[in-house]
């Protein structure tokens, strides 16, 4: 048995994978050989999955992905050949139980509303074993953490903070003001929200970007209270980056812990973490049970969005690299072992040759196990034009939708259920991630069938304001008299015949 820790040279002509000269070896005997001085391995077959290599008399098999990860993870279809009922089922998303997740959600929700901080101490505790002093401050009690980053590091932010601030700003509409008859003047006015809270995930990956993309738009909207929730690292500070984005983007309150217990303090309120009116921002089947299960309480609160794994469905065509293709799916597989991936392949695309391509990219990924349990529910389905690809995409209603066709502007028209579209070649889906501006809290499971992601409106509410004259109510007021007879509301009517003087 030969075990290695590789580092691949690829020559993208032929497909041929190099062995570098980094590698530890264990034969079948048992022996142990040097993990440094060995040559590079000269290639001298193929097998099904990988390259056969040749070193110092030993034929090794070099396997395409780190996991044994192989081609047949990712399933190919042939719509044409699929009815209704075949097709949905082979878009199903993972399933979540979410009966069993609320059994373990609901008792923690109670907690943290009937002991506040000392239940946050708790369960952070126990779940992040992280003994926490504070729970909640204010931002400006905790340092600048801009001397902890590289100069590289928060010009990458200071890019994405501006172009998410361009694309927010500009989302501010301006007040509706109607004259529906003469002297009836109706109007809508838009208010900040109060309080929010926004949740930034930690765990298996940290997302300073998130705290980006909730606390702008928040910031923009006017609100006056903005609480950023974040697990803590395990000596109970905040991670830099995600407090250096927090700062410059004007978060007021800072709460060091996640999972359920954040979203029930932020829900609740507790001694130390202002009371919210709702909540945003993704998290794991905990955080989205605990949002589902306060919005429906006596906590009074909104969420932004029901969510869940994140997912991506790629239209691609024959020009399409297949390089590109297989990375942008690999590019939200990587989130998650639950995560999703679809591709809709057009006439001509080298669909075993992309699967190849998806084995060879994935073997390059540190997050590969994760990936390759992802890609074990994800779907290649080809089909025969355009109009096909449109439809089922539309079935599916994806988080994230990459079109990589000729000519991609020309379908949008087409695309009513998606998240967030990437038009064209040069469109990866890690640009809405991060940097292009627009936001990336997005709905997920098919929720963008009805849902919309995360935008200026999310944080503010509309009020509607009417204003009559007297000669306004004299031409309006008798056809609301009559409707509300019609009703049998008969204080709705006289509140407007006592007024124009029609009975007394």
């Amino acid at each position: 048995r030969i075990l290695f820790h590789l580092r691949f040279l690829r020559s993208y002509s032929h497909h041929t994978m190099y062995l570098g000269a980094r590698a530890s070896t264990r034969c079948s005997a048992g022996h142990r050989g040097s993990s440094s001085g060995i040559p590079p391995g000269r290639p001298v077959g193929s097998g099904r999955t990988g390259r056969v290599f040749k070193i110092g008399g030993v034929r090794v098999r070099v396997e395409a992905c780190v996991g044994d990860i192989s081609s047949d993870m990712m399933q190919a279809y042939e719509a044409e050949a699929l009815g209704a009922e075949a097709l949905e089922r082979i878009l199903a998303r993972p399933r979540i139980d979410f009966g069993s997740i609320l059994d373990t959600v609901s008792p923690i929700v109670e907690g943290v509303r009937s002991t506040g901080d000392e239940a946050v101490r708790e369960y952070t505790s126990k779940f992040d074993r992280v003994e926490l002093a504070d729970v909640c401050v204010p931002i400006e009690s905790l340092p600048d953490p801009s001397g902890l980053l590289g100069e590289e590091v928060r010009d990458a932010f200071d890019v994405a903070y501006a172009n998410i601030r361009a694309f927010h700003e500009a989302q501010k509409a301006s007040e509706v003001r109607v004259e529906t008859m003469p002297g009836v003047m109706c109007r809508r006015v838009s208010r900040p929200i109060g309080a929010v809270g926004l949740y930034v995930p930690g765990g298996t990956a940290v997302l300073p970007s998130t705290a980006l993309m909730l606390a702008v738009p928040a910031s923009i909207a006017g609100c006056s209270t903005i609480v950023l929730a974040t697990p803590p690292r395990p000596d109970g500070t905040i991670t830099p980056e995600v407090l250096y984005c927090a700062k410059k983007a004007g978060v007021t309150h800072v709460l060091k812990a996640g999972g359920a217990q954040a979203v029930a303090a932020m829900a609740w309120g507790t001694q130390s973490t202002p009371k919210v009116d709702k909540i945003f921002g993704p998290g794991n089947q905990y955080v989205t049970a605990a949002k589902m299960l306060l919005q429906n309480s006596e906590a009074m609160v909104a969420i932004d969005m029901p969510a869940g794994p994140s997912e991506v469905l790629v239209i691609a065509d024959r020009d399409a690299p297949l390089s590109h293709v297989a990375i942008d799916l690999l590019s939200q597989a990587e989130h998650g072992p639950d995560s999703q991936a679809i591709l809709i392949a057009l006439p001509g695309v080298d669909v075993e040759g992309l699967k190849k391509e998806v084995e060879y990219q994935c073997s390059l990924l540190p997050r590969a196990e994760v990936t390759k349990k992802a890609l074990s529910h994800s779907r290649i389905i080809s089909v025969r034009d355009v109009q096909e690809a449109v439809r089922i995409s539309n079935l599916y209603a994806p988080e994230h939708l990459i079109v990589n066709i000729e000519d991609a502007e020309s379908i949008l028209d087409s695309l009513d259920n998606a998240g967030s579209v990437f038009l064209g070649r040069w469109t990866p889906e890690s640009v809405g991630d991060y940097a292009s501006g627009t936001n990336h809290v997005l709905p997920t499971y098919g929720y963008a069938r009805m849902y919309s992601g995360v935008s200026l409106d999310a944080f503010t509410k509309k009020m509607t304001v009417q204003r009559l004259t007297k000669e306004g109510l004299e031409r309006l007021g008798p056809s609301v008299a009559k409707m509300a007879e019609v009703e049998g509301l008969d204080a709705h009517r006289r509140a407007v015949t006592l007024r124009l003087g029609m009975e007394s």
